[in-house]
């Protein structure tokens, strides 16, 4: 029984090496331990045999099935390792599979031709965490204590810090004017530098508005900055983005963190001023809300206002990239949807 046991193991070795794929791999390997299997038929056998030589044959018997796993494993694997990854042959005449390009987002397209035009007129670029704080976002910018952008029907604050104040009650940043206070407290003054990303808004959606959209603000300090200077900035800027001219207005507004502040609209380029859906039929939209910087943010950044002045200008980023490319519904952008996005390749 034992030398019958050796010639299966030699058979069954010899099978294994000479399969050539792992179809007839699996076929001997059925054929070496199934149940069918002559190994099988040595075991079924052990009853008849005496007690010491049950024990030396059934030893054998399970060394030989364990040698056949082991065997087969490693065929297996070197199978593995030569076999080609493209079946059949190959026509090495068939020309190559085109790969698709890839293109900038607009609003990142807008976003750096933004800061071409800013780097030109001596602008550094600046960014921060989408995360910010109370003390960041509403205390360093002279916002009210019962200011009601501080709620949370208008800002998103993050859960376990809602019963705490100032630096350790965190938000998603609600604009981006708190990174002004940041980088002046980091680089002091004099000061011009551009700061464009992500805020979120907790609000209804509609064709002007997002939960989450684009700003790009500017702010100049320095110790001798004319309002009138800042204008001529805008005009300058709005003219390099589009290419030509651009008409533009600025209403008073009020903003916690300027004093004097100012609304600037542009006027429509989808309508040509006549009144549109993206305008909300007015023939204008604004897209830069700003201002004279107040006292009160100055000192937040340990700057005297008695020495220091400036002005902010927050440019609506996804509205401008809307008038760019006269789109209607700003929600496209933020879609996904590859169909509208591939048209700006």
């Amino acid at each position: 029984m034992l030398e019958k046991l050796e010639k299966i193991r030699e058979e069954g070795f010899r099978r294994i090496a000479e399969s050539s794929d792992p179809a007839m791999l699996e076929a001997v390997r059925k054929e070496l331990t199934g149940k069918k299997s002559s190994l099988q038929e040595v075991l079924k056998s052990l009853g008849g045999l005496d007690p010491d030589m049950r024990k030396s044959v059934g030893m054998k018997a399970n060394e030989v099935k364990n040698l056949f796993a082991e065997k087969i494993q490693a065929r297996q694997e070197e199978l593995i390792a030569g076999a080609s990854a493209v079946e059949g042959e190959i026509d090495l005449t068939l020309p190559g599979t085109e790969v698709s390009g890839g293109a900038l987002h607009p609003i990142t397209q807008m976003c750096y031709d933004l800061n071409d035009a800013f780097r030109s007129l001596g602008f550094e670029v600046y960014s921060e965490d989408d995360i910010s704080s109370e003390k960041y976002a509403f205390d360093n910018l002279n916002f009210a204590a019962d200011h009601p952008a501080r709620a949370s029907m208008d800002t998103y604050w993050l859960e376990g810090t809602e019963d705490k104040r100032g630096s350790e009650r965190l938000c998603l940043r609600p604009h981006l004017t708190g990174g002004s206070v940041r980088y002046l407290l980091e680089h002091g003054a004099p000061a011009r530098f551009v700061y464009p990303g992500r805020v979120y808004r907790n609000e209804t959606t509609d064709a002007r508005h997002e939960r989450a959209f684009f700003q790009y603000e500017a702010l100049i300090v320095d110790k001798d900055i004319s309002f009138s200077s800042g204008r001529v900035m805008i005009e300058a800027i709005l003219e390099k983005v589009f290419g030509r001219k651009v008409n533009v207005r600025m209403r008073e507004g009020f903003f916690p963190f300027t004093e004097p502040g100012y609304e600037i609209d542009m006027e429509c380029l989808l309508c040509g001023g006549k009144g549109c859906k993206a305008c909300n039929h007015a023939g204008w939209i604004e897209v830069m809300p700003g201002g004279v910087i107040h006292p009160n943010v100055l000192r937040a950044a340990n700057l005297d206002p008695d020495v220091w002045t400036g002005f902010y200008t927050n440019i609506g980023l996804d509205r401008m990239v809307m008038m760019r490319y006269g789109v209607d519904d700003v929600r496209l952008f933020h879609s996904a949807d590859l169909r509208f996005l591939k048209q700006f390749k």
